[in-house]
């Protein structure tokens, strides 16, 4: 029997807390034992306004249900306002062992149409927040000698999705920060992972009014058997294992999507091994353009130098 997942004398960020996918986790880490940072602007689902009450409400369910929580109202599109999301943390429980970046926007836009203002905003929330948040709590995080990080990308940018060029390409850089992050805190005890979720929540409001109708299509023939997947309730899971500290991953992109979860690779093709004392013409790699974009034989990489030390091997083989 899997023993029980626990988080007692844990500290745990989660920003973006006060509805949808961040609000689940926030109460299910709560639920297990953690003490709980509920981090939210309190903004509209595109990023206008700012209000108090969201974060305080998540926080009130927490603490009815016998669970430690705080709020925190500052933005992660700052440095500034990450330090004090973390400091926050440290002055109620004195350490912080878990991160969820979750804190995001929506805006959509196609590429040729996408106005600066858009472009900075998804930056600045998504990519620039993850930074924000991660920087001062990974300094804490290896001071404690552990911790968490879970990074939440999106299948928007990892594999595309029309109108949403900004918030993909701030969502997939996310990714390059997983992955620098989880070699950096490797000798530290600190883990971290990407999450690509999926889930109907207020920022599906901002959602490409085709892409809906085609996801009804492709699901409505399904009937029960989509159930209530679409529900934040149905990612948290994984993203809740992903925090702990039974969880042994890093360095590893997680989808949660309609009740499914799997791993996401990173992987190179074998491809094809050109010349050695001069270089390649355009013409030979026209001619072995097939083998250049072969699948078969592709093998997982794990950093910018496991990519060196996998043609090593194919340069050994030969």
């Amino acid at each position: 029997m899997t023993p029980e997942i626990r988080f007692d004398n844990r500290v745990a960020i989660v920003t973006g807390a006060g509805g949808g996918l961040g609000r689940t986790y926030a109460i299910e880490l709560a639920a297990r034992g953690a003490a709980v940072v509920v981090n939210d602007l309190g903004g509209s689902f595109d990023g206008q306004g700012s209000s108090t009450s969201m974060a305080d409400q998540v926080v009130a369910e927490i603490v009815a249900a016998g669970g430690k929580a705080v709020a925190s109202y500052d933005s992660v599109a700052t440095s500034t306002g990450g330090e004090a999301i973390v400091r926050t943390a440290l002055d109620a429980y004195g350490r912080v062992d878990v991160l969820v970046s979750n804190a995001g926007t929506l805006r959509n836009a196609a590429i040729d149409e996408l106005p600066d203002a858009t472009l900075d905003a998804m930056i600045d929330v998504h990519l620039k927040g993850g930074f924000n948040v991660t920087r001062p709590a990974l300094r804490q995080m290896k001071k404690q000698a552990y911790g968490r990080i879970v990074l939440a990308s999106s299948a928007a940018g990892v594999f595309g999705n029309q109108e949403q060029a900004a918030y993909g390409a701030a969502k997939a850089g996310l990714i390059g920060l997983m992955n620098v992050l989880s070699l950096e805190g490797a000798a530290f005890g600190v883990k971290a992972n990407a999450l690509l979720p999926t889930a109907m929540s207020r920022m599906s409001a901002g959602m490409n009014e085709k892409a809906l109708q085609e996801f009804g299509a492709l699901y409505g023939a399904l009937g029960d058997k989509l159930g209530n997947t679409p529900e934040p309730s149905f990612v948290m899971p994984l993203a809740v294992y992903l925090c702990s500290e039974a969880c042994d991953s890093t360095h590893g992109i997680y989808s949660a999507s309609l009740g499914r979860y799997a791993r996401v690779f990173t992987s190179v093709g074998a491809g094809w091994v050109g010349p050695r004392t001069a270089a390649a013409s355009v013409e030979e790699v026209a001619a072995h353009w097939a083998q250049v974009c072969e699948k078969q034989g592709a093998a997982e990489v794990g950093s910018l130098m496991g990519e060196f030390e996998l043609i090593a091997a194919q340069l050994q083989a030969r």
